[in-house]
């Protein structure tokens, strides 16, 4: 164990989880990682984790009650805040059109996924590139708008690939079901991207990472939950 006279500076990370479980392991494995390589081996994060029941998040969805999950995702950030968190993340790319509602409703810094994410694209010098996701995500405008704002353009799949998506992640990744031929698919959709202009690829959905990673694609691509957890990481030291 550390030497309790030398503890490691690091601030306690709050993450909303289950949005899905799946996602939020990862969460917990990258920062970890990430804290085990700042500290040559001798340090964990700090983490505490609101895990919320999706299927809930999910009931507020289908009846278009956003209100109703941005009241769940405060009564999260609070909870954790309560609990001693230093800085909140919500662990999900959809929900993040309550981000400014989470923010101000909590006196702690709350981790954008889409900042973090914009920065990893600027870092590689990139102008236009492809968002997947769920439904809500690809077709809302609170991730797009704020990559147009940073001057990156944005490539969506058409209408039907999307609808593929959303499905794919609601009844595939949320269950840890890895289906070759909807990797297939996925490619494919990203290659059409590509061919529209495309420099890179946001994995704007914390699930499809578990179905896509870099090594399937000669395209950047930024894996947004590793981005996020990394942010956090960096925030809380």
């Amino acid at each position: 164990m550390p030497n309790a006279q030398h503890p490691t500076p690091m601030k306690t990370i709050g993450l909303i989880g289950g949005l899905s479980w799946q996602s939020t392991i990862d969460y917990y494995r990258f920062m970890n990682m990430e804290v085990l390589k700042r500290t040559n081996g001798k340090h964990e994060a700090k983490i505490i984790i609101d895990s919320v029941d999706f299927g809930e998040v999910e009931a507020f969805m289908k009846e278009k009650d956003f209100e109703g999950i941005r009241t769940m995702m405060v009564k999260s950030a609070r909870r954790l805040e309560k609990a001693g968190a230093d800085l909140v993340m919500i662990g999900a790319n959809t929900m993040h059109f309550a981000a400014e509602t989470v923010r101000e409703a909590i006196s702690v810094p709350l981790v954008s996924i889409m900042d973090a994410t914009i920065e990893a694209i600027r870092a590689k010098s990139l102008t236009k590139v492809g968002l997947l996701g769920t439904k809500y995500t690809v077709e809302e405008d609170f991730f797009k708008q704020r990559l147009i704002t940073k001057g990156i353009d944005v490539n969506v799949p058409g209408e039907e690939d999307r609808e593929f998506i959303h499905q794919t992640i609601f009844k595939e990744l949320f269950i840890a079901t890895i289906n070759p031929e909807s990797k297939k698919r996925f490619l494919s959709i990203m290659d059409g991207l590509a061919n529209d202009g495309a420099q890179g690829i946001i994995l704007g959905c914390t699930e499809i990472p578990l179905l896509i990673k870099q090594e399937d694609t000669s395209l950047p691509v930024f894996d947004t939950t590793e981005i996020h957890a990394l942010a956090a990481v960096e925030l809380a030291f």
